[in-house]
């Protein structure tokens, strides 16, 4: 199948970014939040991201005023009803995420495929706000920040999820240079079940807000262990706020098991408004 009209809702950092890695594939792409303010912040992310893939000679004018040609912003009820495919990414909180799948499900044809990007909640139990009809067409499609960058996309098949259609958007992406990869429906698929101890226990080792320790902490992991970032520079980059709403998701969903447990300097970061690099100040200043 070809999946050529997208609507991606949400115009956060997840959502701008998706937006943009669909419109590169040369895709008509629908862009939706119900902040004009958010949009117009998200449409000016991506064209200075094209402008400096431009400088950089990754990509040529022509290609970019076509991309351009091909994004557009709006409200959801300016959106188009044949969409082929949905893709939300708002605020992870089941309730409201339900309660926009039911506005989807009314406004889409009956060939749209719905589908979100969250990174905790399972596909079965979000699936409970569509119709009958709607669920076969129902699935989880987790990107990862940056979307344009990294490769992996978790494809989540709910009991309910059509089989042939997630194999369809298994190999869809993959002929897209991404790496798919079909996930088991459970609180946080893979990466972000087995990530909740690449952070929880540096957190328990750095114990507070010691700067010098998670730097240290970031510089072994990365030296020895191989990985590009360290955790406390991967909490910032991802926003301390969405890291610490995951964990308590999938602690809760495991029965508050201790080992997917949130640590108390997660919760002190979020209250003091200390997000990461969106904020200027997480784990590390960002001037």
């Amino acid at each position: 199948m070809h999946y050529q009209k997208i609507v991606v809702i949400g115009a956060g950092t997840m959502g701008s970014g998706i937006a943009q890695w669909f419109a590169q594939q040369l895709c008509s792409v629908e862009l939706v939040d119900n902040s004009e303010e958010q949009l117009q912040k998200a449409l000016k992310g991506i064209y200075d991201s094209w402008d400096k893939l431009v400088q950089k000679q990754k990509l040529n004018v022509t290609e970019v005023e076509k991309m351009k040609g091909l994004l557009s912003v709006k409200g959801l009820g300016k959106v188009a009803r044949d969409a082929d495919l949905v893709i939300e990414a708002i605020i992870e909180n089941l309730e409201v995420k339900k309660s926009l799948f039911q506005k989807l499900d009314q406004h889409f044809a009956p060939h749209t495929i719905i589908s979100s990007n969250t990174s905790s909640f399972p596909i079965s139990l979000m699936s409970e706000a569509l119709s009958p009809a709607r669920k076969p067409r129902f699935v989880g499609l987790h990107f990862f920040n940056p979307a344009t960058i990294m490769k992996l996309v978790e494809v989540i098949k709910s009991e309910t999820t059509d089989e042939l259609l997630a194999r369809d958007l298994y190999d869809w992406f993959e002929s897209k240079n991404k790496k798919p990869a079909l996930c088991k429906d459970s609180p946080g698929f893979i990466v972000n079940r087995v990530a909740r101890n690449f952070y929880g226990e540096p957190l328990r080792i750095a114990e507070d807000d010691n700067e010098e320790k998670m730097k240290e902490i970031d510089r072994i992991l990365k030296e020895v262990g191989g990985f590009k970032m360290g955790p406390f520079e991967l909490m910032d980059l991802i926003g301390i706020d969405v890291n610490y709403s995951v964990t308590c998701s999938v602690w809760e969903a495991y029965g508050k098991e201790p080992r997917f447990a949130p640590h108390a300097l997660q919760k002190q970061m979020v209250e003091e408004k200390r997000f990461g690099r969106k904020s200027k100040r997480g784990f590390y200043k960002y001037d």
